[in-house]
């Protein structure tokens, strides 16, 4: 399967994770919830990950692509004060400015 589209989704976090089982059907997430998150891979993506903290997701349709990271990305967006969620490698986060005394 040739990948002509590819989506990098880098995790922000303390202790956010992610890992795939061996044939790349299944996303698991550690995002600091109660339970794992375990997402099932549509058939015309591949996921990868490159490190704990850096998801590769590729394939030969653009849109099947880019809708699988944004359910990724869904399950914990960025947050506007810390940063820390998922986000694409390439976005760029405006952060707020915290609460003065």
């Amino acid at each position: 399967m040739q990948a002509n589209f590819v989506c990098y989704l880098e995790i922000v976090g303390v202790g956010y994770k992610a890992n795939t089982d061996a044939q790349g059907t299944c996303l698991y997430l550690k995002l600091g919830l109660s339970h794992d998150v375990k997402l099932i891979v549509p058939p015309l993506v591949r996921v990868f990950c490159l490190k704990p903290t850096l998801i590769c997701c590729t394939g030969t349709n653009l849109q099947k692509v880019t809708q699988f990271a944004a359910i990724v990305k869904s399950c914990k967006p960025p947050e506007v004060y810390k940063g820390k969620g998922i986000r694409y490698r390439n976005e760029i986060l405006v952060q707020k400015q915290g609460k003065k005394k």
